[in-house]
C-alpha cells in the first residue's frame, strides 16, 4: 500500500484551552496531534461539503414534487412495441 506524500500544512490559531484539550485526547489515543486531528477535520469538511451538495427544497415544492410522482402512469404510444422488440444489445 502507498502512502499518499504529505506535504502541505494548515496552520491554526488556538487557545491555549483549545491546544491542551487536543494534545490531550491525542495523547489518550496513542496519536500524534496531526494523526488525531486530520481525519475528524477531513470527515467534518466532507460532511459539509455533502451537505451542501444536497437537494434542498421548500415544504411547497416537495409536496408538488410528491404530487406528480403520485399521478397515475400515462400511456406513452409506441412505448409497449418498443420494448416488445428484441435488444440490440443481445447477442
Amino acid at each position: 500500500m502507498t502512502t499518499a506524500l504529505k506535504n502541505e500544512r494548515i496552520e491554526l490559531r488556538l487557545t491555549q484551552e483549545q491546544k491542551r484539550t487536543i494534545e490531550q485526547a491525542a495523547t489518550i489515543s496513542g496519536r500524534s496531534v496531526t494523526d488525531f486531528s486530520v481525519p475528524l477535520l477531513v470527515e467534518q469538511a466532507s460532511e459539509v461539503i455533502r451537505h451542501d451538495r444536497e437537494l434542498h427544497m421548500s415544504a411547497e415544492a416537495w409536496d408538488a414534487f410528491n404530487e406528480i410522482l403520485n399521478r397515475p402512469a400515462k400511456s406513452v404510444t409506441g412505448l409497449a412495441d418498443l420494448l416488445a422488440r428484441p435488444s440490440v444489445f443481445t447477442e
